[in-house]
């Protein structure tokens, strides 16, 4: 990439190298190509999951959850769950909870005149998570606030060397940590006493059909709410960023019919990738032709995929990678967030119910006058090398009041 070619990234984490594409460090591999990430994650039966903490979980769990399964285990479990997550589902079946849920908290926001969007996006992004995961049982804005308390724990990383944190903090904290035991008692127990009564077309009644024991729905819960409710929450404030501060693409996206807007919320997505690495173990030795030559990574092996890096890839994406430009030609197979979404069998089965709830309840927000009152501060989370973004405050300009007689 050219050193004077456009850079609209936001989400440049410090410290974190963008090159070499391919980088093999005691027994880490380093992967920052998109050939490469793909490849990996394509990879049949090769790899098991090592991220988001799953090489911590312990057995005494039970049933794992599906982000951590892998092999015909992982395939079985995922074709069942499919259907909660398709895009015809999400459109007949959610669509109007969020359009209505949008409707009423953006008139909620505007009549405050300043608000903090990542307040709002929270609610909104808890309430319709909650409503594909089955947890309709509690107060929404106190599921909320406990599962902000509850993600703001400590993390860890899986080449970090360090063998505690991650899930087995998690379970630690089942046992008695209040954030998780909070989320339990309120939110995850009702939910599960109202399904053994009578099920519905939901994850939770879903895994009470598979014979899940409470723990292991809990993990389930914890794993679905932070896909579907944190990152989807950080993925509207990052759209919201751009689009405000870019006045043309903002016109652009309030004039487009929905395909062209889906297209513009997903390059968004490509440039700036809520989960920044992917983590894999190799299951076994493992062969790759990346850039011509052979990668030999063996059994045991972790291997970091940076996804920010393969978005950025200009042999993938073109020439500008760190431009914003939506609808740009990308290889076949490739879809327009690239790896933002994962690919392969851990491709994230929400990719649909994200991109629709945020063009809903941007399609509202963005129609009117609003103005950054307080740039939304970054923060890093070291599991994923994800980005959260807090404190931004946005106003509604109030208007000049009108004279009376003369």
């Amino acid at each position: 990439m050219s050193a004077d070619a456009p850079d609209r990234r936001v989400s440049h984490r410090p410290g974190e190298a963008s090159r070499p594409r391919v980088e093999h460090r005691g027994e880490v591999w380093h992967l920052r190509s998109t050939e490469a990430v793909r490849q990996v994650l394509r990879e049949r039966d090769a790899t098991t999951q090592a991220g988001f903490s799953a090489e911590q979980m312990p057995d005494s769990v039970g049933e794992r959850p599906i982000l951590f399964m892998d092999g015909e285990e992982h395939r079985r479990q995922r074709t069942k769950v499919a259907r909660f997550f398709a895009p015809k589902t999400v459109a007949n079946r959610y669509r109007e909870l969020m359009e209505v849920r949008a409707d009423a908290l953006v008139a909620e926001a505007l009549a405050t005149t300043t608000f903090r969007l990542d307040q709002l996006s929270l609610r909104y992004s808890t309430e319709v998570a909650a409503q594909v995961i089955g947890l309709t049982n509690s107060n929404m804005e106190g599921m909320a606030r406990r599962l902000e308390r509850l993600f703001a724990q400590p993390d860890w990383s899986p080449d970090s060397g360090v063998k505690e944190g991650g899930l087995r903090g998690l379970w630690r904290m089942i046992r008695g940590h209040t954030p998780m035991l909070a989320f339990y008692l309120a939110d995850v127990r009702p939910a599960i006493a109202a399904r053994r009564k009578v099920a519905a077309e939901d994850v939770i009644s879903h895994l009470l059909a598979e014979e899940y024991k409470a723990p292991a729905i809990l993990i389930e819960c914890v794993t679905y709410g932070a896909a579907g409710m944190a990152t989807t929450r950080e993925f509207i404030s990052m759209a919201v960023l751009h689009l405000l501060a870019d006045a043309d693409l903002r016109a652009r996206y309030l004039a487009a019919e929905e395909p062209e807007r889906f297209e513009i919320l997903h390059e968004i997505l490509r440039l700036e990738p809520i989960i920044g690495h992917l983590y894999r173990r190799a299951a076994r030795d493992i062969d790759l032709p990346v850039d011509g030559e052979m990668l030999h990574i063996r059994k045991g092996e972790l291997i970091d995929l940076y996804v920010r890096q393969a978005n950025s890839d200009e042999s993938t994406v073109g020439d500008c990678p760190l431009d914003l430009r939506p609808g740009r030609p990308l290889p076949r197979g490739i879809g327009p967030e690239v790896m933002s979404f994962g690919d392969g069998q851990h491709k994230c089965p929400g990719n649909s119910l994200a991109i629709q709830e945020t063009d809903i309840l941007l399609s509202r927000l963005l129609r009117h006058d609003l103005v950054v009152a307080h740039a939304p501060i970054m923060e890093w989370d070291e599991l994923t090398a994800g980005y959260s973004l807090r404190e931004f405050v946005l106003t509604v300009p109030k208007p000049l009041p009108v004279a009376v007689g003369g």
